[in-house]
């Protein structure tokens, strides 16, 4: 009888882990989705001349910003009169 227990509960501890690695799965690959595009918006960034003068953590930021859809638009001044 105690060998039928220790199937039942080696076979929930199976399935709970088959549950938790679907579930994770698409998180771990947005995860790495966002990694590669930090990654490559620093290296461009770094080739742009404003930007070599900022620290690495500003950088950063600005990188975050990019890959989570900041948009800039350029503030036009203009004196109309």
């Amino acid at each position: 009888m105690n060998v039928f227990y220790s199937k039942i509960y080696l076979g929930l501890l199976a399935l709970g882990f088959t549950t938790l690695s679907i579930q994770l799965f698409p998180i771990s690959k947005q995860a790495s989705s966002w990694n590669r595009c930090i990654r490559k918006t620093s290296e461009t960034l770094s080739q742009v001349k404003a930007v070599k003068k900022m620290n690495d953590e500003s950088k950063e930021v600005l990188s975050v910003m990019i890959c989570n859809g900041a948009v800039f638009e350029p503030k036009i001044k203009a004196n109309i009169q």
